[in-house]
């Protein structure tokens, strides 16, 4: 089984990354069918609410011509609505947001556990926490301050991702919204983990296929220990 994901920060911002989604999907974009998670987002902390962000990434999506873009919330759905809906794409597309809070509910939804099977014949796409979660730990994620600071969950307090990778994804490189993610930093940082670390910008991402790391890039994007 080949499991095939593109990682990004910001979404389809360019025609390298949308190019890249259509060559892991292997169909043209008029026959793809796009599940969106926005789940992350529905507590990510923002000047007042402000959701333009995630009204981009649609937008984004929806310039590519893609055959249907369904909006699927696993935090608002019960279990037999979302999974047929997820079923019926050919790439889930999880939005970012606040990744603990991601995490929360797929562990709660049910999605955590078969989300592997589900990735047998489907791509998964990600965007910002959508992209980390991805990972074994989330410790690189801005989101366990913010969540845990202010949530408990009955106690479900910890750092680990969907394990598909052994690796950190850090997006929004040189971002002005986040103003630690610069070289300086990081490299800083970089010295407290021993796995390959991931920096990417909003016009950058990964595509993965197997064990075939590709990194998509016209921005930037800075690689450490590895």
């Amino acid at each position: 089984m080949v499991m095939k994901f593109l990682l990004t920060s910001g979404g389809i911002t360019n025609k390298s990354i949308a190019k890249a989604l259509l060559k892991l999907v292997g169909k043209k974009a008029k026959d793809i069918r796009i599940a969106f998670i926005p789940t992350a987002a529905n507590i990510a902390n923002d000047d007042g609410g402000n959701k333009i962000w995630l009204i981009e990434d649609l937008y984004n999506l929806l310039k590519q011509g893609y055959k249907s873009i369904d909006i699927v919330d696993i935090s608002a759905l019960p279990k037999e609505n979302w999974k047929g809906r997820l079923k019926a794409a050919d790439v889930l597309f999880f939005g970012g947001g606040n990744t603990f809070y991601l995490r929360y509910w797929l562990k709660k939804s049910g999605l955590w556990k078969i989300l592997p099977k589900l990735l047998k014949n489907r791509v998964y796409a990600g965007i910002s926490a959508g992209s980390m979660i991805t990972t074994k730990n989330l410790a690189l994620s801005q989101s366990r301050r913010l969540y845990y600071g202010e949530r408990d969950y009955r106690g479900n307090r910890g750092e680990d991702g969907l394990g598909f990778f052994d690796f950190h994804f850090r997006p929004h490189l040189d971002s002005i919204y986040f103003t630690k993610v610069r070289r300086k930093f990081l490299k800083k940082i970089a010295k407290e983990f021993q796995q390959p670390i991931y920096a990417l910008d909003d016009k950058s991402a990964l595509k993965i296929s197997g064990n075939k790391i590709e990194i998509i890039s016209e921005g930037k994007y800075l690689v450490f220990n590895k």
